[in-house]
């Protein structure tokens, strides 16, 4: 079984209310508390509505339990729903060694002026030491509902081989906290994020 790269070891799960990052959070606390690890989470949000900023600090240690918020500068991985979430979270809790994985599809905000998500994928880049850029929101669409993304992105966060959890892990926890009749939808949008993962 593989370790923490380093202890503890500091998630951030970000992005806009509805997507559900909240639950990404807690199928990922589960799997580790479930090998034995401690987990600390922390939640904040913005607008208390769709759209709002949300946030999922997860803190996983073999050694202690650790205080709820990842000081700035001090992520060691960013998983995020939404591009511009993902650039905006980076500019305050990245450094040089973090790995960032995000969705392309961006959520716009009424009111609010774009940039390009080539120029947003570029900003990701140079503020990440290993970027994957996944069109999780398109391929859940293509699985039938793209509300899948956020399993494709728990997909290819275990595939990527980041966190020392496994697929049969993942798996285990989605059997329990997946309603039976949503099991096989999930199962495949998770199995698609490992493909994408292994493709780089």
């Amino acid at each position: 079984m593989k370790t923490l790269t380093k202890d503890p070891l500091n998630l951030i799960i970000a992005g806009v209310g509805g997507q559900g990052n909240v639950m990404i959070s807690l199928l990922i606390g589960k799997a580790f508390v479930r090998q034995g690890y401690f987990v600390t989470i922390g939640e904040t949000y913005g607008a208390s509505q769709r759209s709002g900023s949300v946030m999922s600090h997860l803190r996983i240690s073999r050694e202690s339990q650790y205080s709820p918020f990842i000081p700035n500068g001090r992520a060691d991985i960013i998983l995020g729903m939404e591009p511009v979430e993902t650039l905006r979270i980076l500019q305050q809790f990245g450094n040089s060694d973090v790995i960032t994985i995000t969705n392309s599809r961006l959520v716009y905000a009424v009111g609010m002026e774009y940039p390009s998500l080539d120029k947003v994928a570029e900003a990701i880049k140079g503020l990440s030491a290993r970027l994957w850029l996944i069109d999780a929101t398109d391929e859940a669409a293509k699985l039938g509902d793209p509300v899948f993304a956020n399993m494709i992105l728990i997909g290819t966060l275990i595939g990527s081989g980041i966190l020392p959890l496994d697929k049969e892990s993942l798996e285990r926890i989605l059997r329990e906290s997946v309603p039976k009749e949503k099991l096989d939808a999930n199962m495949l949008a998770f199995n698609k994020g490992m493909e994408l993962a292994n493709r780089g």
